[in-house]
């Protein structure tokens, strides 16, 4: 199905504990009636890959495919323009605004002097900063995004085209988010991180408890018997966390999480490996977690291609998932550490579509459908 790389495979040893509860019920309950009732909602689909279930030797396999995600091609459109609206309920709260105040309240204009004036910013390789760029862009206020070098040119338009402004900084993703929390806090504007950041807990659980969203859909459309096993991209530890947090509300017992990660960018599977700062996303997913897997950006490209025969557009991070599971299933070693046989229910998920259509289309060769 895909070409045969090499990949590594780390079985968590911290496994099997009970992890604590990093995302409260009543958030995610939160979430989820605002996010279901925001203009444009609709559950994303659910694909059922049965031809590809029996290539690989399991006995079923879905993908959850969030390339419609809002318009915004990614799944980040829920937790990251959730996040936003959450943080200008407290910046107006702080300017003296009393009350409950609505997402449809900021959305409306009700407040539109006082949140003109509120600032929101973050670091991003494309998906995050453009939903928050498009919350922003709903909710009106000012929005700042600062990306790296290696972003490209078409992930940048997309969120200067939602109306923020694009601050590009030489270096790494490392050095953008240094960079926005510089300018962040000299400016006085509101961060909105899809990672660990000090005094950055609480928009971090608000991110993640949008992205909860996401899982209890696929739950929702899951037909059949539990699912076994659960594939998601580990997209910097939030979207793995809330995968994890909602799985195991909704199945008992959970089904067997493996967060796949880019060789490139394998920070979860280098945190499994040692002992890793207590982080939010990580204290869910120390204890929650059965293996990481870090594979060779070639696989996803072929898996992207796989999906497009099927109709299905994915990105390159998001076909990383069921990539991982391509490689593992076709590997006895994987197969027999991570319990895979003729009897698994596979849960993939597809966190992004073509969020670049130009690079999409010359990865695949052809454009995005749809």
């Amino acid at each position: 199905m895909i070409g045969a790389y090499p990949f590594r495979l780390l079985r968590n040893p911290r496994a099997g504990a009970i992890p604590a509860e990093v995302l409260p019920l009543a958030g995610f309950r939160a979430a989820a009636a605002d996010i279901r009732g925001w203009p444009g909602y609709a559950p994303t689909p659910l694909h059922d890959l049965a031809a590809v279930a029996a290539a690989a030797g399991v006995g079923a396999l879905a993908l959850k495919d969030e390339a419609g995600r809002f318009g915004q091609a990614s799944f980040a459109a829920l937790g990251g323009a959730y996040a936003v609206a959450r943080v200008l309920c407290v910046a107006l709260a702080r300017r003296g605004v009393t009350g409950a105040i609505s997402t449809a309240d900021l959305e409306s204009g009700r407040f539109a002097g006082a949140t003109q004036a509120i600032t929101v910013t973050c670091a991003t390789d494309g998906n995050h900063g453009r939903a928050v760029a498009w919350g922003a862009q709903r909710f009106g206020c000012r929005c700042v995004i600062f990306i790296h070098e290696q972003v490209s040119s078409g992930r940048a338009a997309a969120i200067a085209r939602l109306g923020a402004e694009v601050r590009r900084v030489a270096g790494t993703a490392d050095d953008s988010a240094r960079e926005a929390e510089r300018v962040a806090g000299d400016a006085g504007w509101q961060m909105v991180s899809d990672i660990a950041r000090p005094g950055g807990e609480a928009v971090l659980c608000d991110i993640m408890q949008g992205t909860r969203v996401m899982a209890d859909e696929a739950a929702d459309a899951w037909s059949g018997a539990a699912p076994t096993h659960v594939f998601v991209p580990g997209e910097g530890g939030g979207c793995a966390a809330a995968v994890s947090a909602q799985m195991r509300i909704r199945y008992a017992p959970a089904p067997r999480l493996v967060v796949v990660e880019p060789e490139a960018a394998a920070g979860l599977f280098a945190s499994a490996a040692r002992a890793a700062p207590a982080s939010l996303a990580w204290r869910e997913l120390a204890p929650a977690t059965t293996a990481f897997l870090a594979i060779p950006a070639g696989a996803a490209v072929d898996t992207m291609r796989l999906l497009a025969r099927a109709g299905v557009v994915a990105g390159e991070s998001g076909a990383v998932g069921l990539a991982g599971f391509l490689l593992a299933a076709a590997d006895p070693a994987a197969r027999d550490a991570l319990g895979l046989d003729a009897a698994s229910r596979v849960l993939v998920f597809s966190t992004e579509g073509a969020s670049d259509p130009e690079l999409y289309a010359r990865l695949v060769g052809e454009p995005p459908r749809g």
